[in-house]
């Protein structure tokens, strides 16, 4: 059975991968509407793994006997005054929810829940390659600057993934 502490934290995890995947659908609308196809392609395929990472803690919550609680999702920001701000918040936002992560270990560890921080770990790692593919393209994207041919560059590198 499932710590109710470790519970309650899961089931504001599975929101808080449920907003991910909103922002970055949002974000994914935003490069639709100027013409940025495969910079929404990046960001809807980033939308359909942040709702994977929900459905592993769901997953997860029910395996170990517990209930899965479903709360709102708050609406995300709709436009941004540029690709890089996109981006920028984009590395910001995966610093954030790898703090969420870390916080859930710690809980974790504090509980003595072994199978949770077990769990916890892919995630740990998941993290790590998160911010490092979001920290890249918002690194290249303050080099490429105001440049619309760097810029176009980008998308076609981005329509691969």
């Amino acid at each position: 059975m499932i710590n109710p502490k470790i519970e309650k934290e899961l089931n504001n995890q599975i929101n808080a991968e449920l907003y991910s995947a909103y922002l970055y659908l949002s974000m994914s609308a935003y490069f639709e509407s100027i013409n940025l196809k495969g910079f929404a392609n990046w960001m809807r395929k980033q939308a359909e793994e942040e709702t994977s990472h929900a459905m592993k803690f769901y997953r997860y919550i029910i395996d170990r006997g517990g209930r899965v609680v479903l709360d709102k999702i708050d609406s995300p920001q709709k436009d941004w005054p540029s690709p890089l701000d996109v981006f920028e918040e984009t590395y910001n936002h995966e610093q954030k929810v790898t703090s969420l992560i870390n916080g859930l270990v710690d809980i974790a560890i504090s509980e003595k829940d072994h199978a949770t921080n077990n769990m916890l770990q892919w995630f740990v790692t998941e993290q790590v390659e998160e911010e490092a593919s979001a920290g890249e393209i918002f690194e290249k994207l303050k080099v490429i600057g105001n440049d619309s041919n760097g810029l176009l560059m980008m998308d076609m590198e981005l329509e691969k993934r």
